[in-house]
């Protein structure tokens, strides 16, 4: 934000006048000096999201602008704590998740900018390929319902599955299925964070599980897994405000800040590829 400085330009009759002058313009600058300053609450998951957060900081203090990151490992706390306005952002969720919780819980949100996708991933410790799957095989997925789409994409792929013509696949459920050759078996009732340990656990043939937790239990998405989604895919994890900080500069320039090629240089040599920046 640029602020103006103001002179008033004073007739001086006396030394005491003088003072008084002096002591209101000493004022006027401390004010102006602390209106620059910003702090910027925002949740995030803890990885990637936080540790993106932590880089784009250096540059953001520069600008006058402090982010104070509170982490969460959880999909409904974060825009539950946005909502009550504990704090100012968030950083944990995709495009059509947030669309869905929006429509669900009534939120007054707008969607800030997207800054990267992290696909999501099949990975296995009973198999070396999804051509390996046998009749009634066991598919784990979580409870996240906006990811089920994301799951029969790369399932399609594979030619396990065929949805039904004319789905759209980011609203798109199991029972969209309109062939399943091998009946495999669905379930779909985790909570994402637990994916790691149901894989760790072999509690079925495949888990799918979201980049940001896999990263977080030492999982490469891009060499552990058996499948991995297209970088083309349009769920774009998303800096989420209220509506009422929309044209917020501060969060103005904490977009710049995550979209500036230093940080999309970061993103892609830290995670390899198993997380991918974005512009739009």
């Amino acid at each position: 934000m640029n602020y103006k400085n103001w002179i008033k330009g004073t007739v001086v009759l006396g030394a005491g006048f003088l003072l008084a002058a002096c002591g209101n313009d000493q004022e006027t600058e401390t004010d102006a000096a602390t209106s620059e300053e910003t702090t910027l609450r925002i949740g995030a998951s803890n990885v990637p999201h936080a540790e993106i957060l932590e880089f784009v900081t250096p540059k953001l203090e520069e600008e006058g602008i402090t982010l104070e990151i509170e982490r969460y490992n959880d999909y409904v706390i974060p825009n539950v704590a946005l909502e009550e306005g504990d704090i100012d952002a968030n950083y944990f969720q995709h495009g059509p998740f947030f669309e869905d919780a929006i429509a669900e819980n009534h939120y007054d949100f707008v969607n800030a900018g997207g800054i990267h996708i992290e696909p999501i991933a099949a990975y296995s410790d009973r198999h070396e390929s999804l051509e390996d799957l046998q009749e009634g095989a066991k598919i784990l997925v979580s409870s996240n319902a906006p990811d089920y789409g994301r799951v029969l994409a790369i399932l399609e792929e594979a030619d396990l599955i065929t949805v039904a013509d004319g789905v759209d696949l980011t609203t798109a459920s199991f029972d969209d299925i309109a062939e399943n050759p091998l009946d495999l078996q669905f379930e779909y009732e985790y909570d994402p964070a637990l994916m790691p340990t149901l894989l760790e656990n072999d509690e079925g043939d495949v888990v799918f599980i979201n980049s940001n937790f896999a990263v977080d239990h030492d999982l490469n998405p891009l060499e552990d897994s058996l499948a991995i989604e297209s970088s083309s895919s349009p769920y774009a994890n998303i800096i989420a405000v209220r509506s009422e900080d929309a044209d917020n500069p501060a969060i103005a320039n904490l977009i710049e800040a995550l979209r500036s090629d230093e940080t999309q240089d970061f993103i892609l040599e830290t995670w390899k590829g198993s997380v991918v920046p974005v512009t739009e």
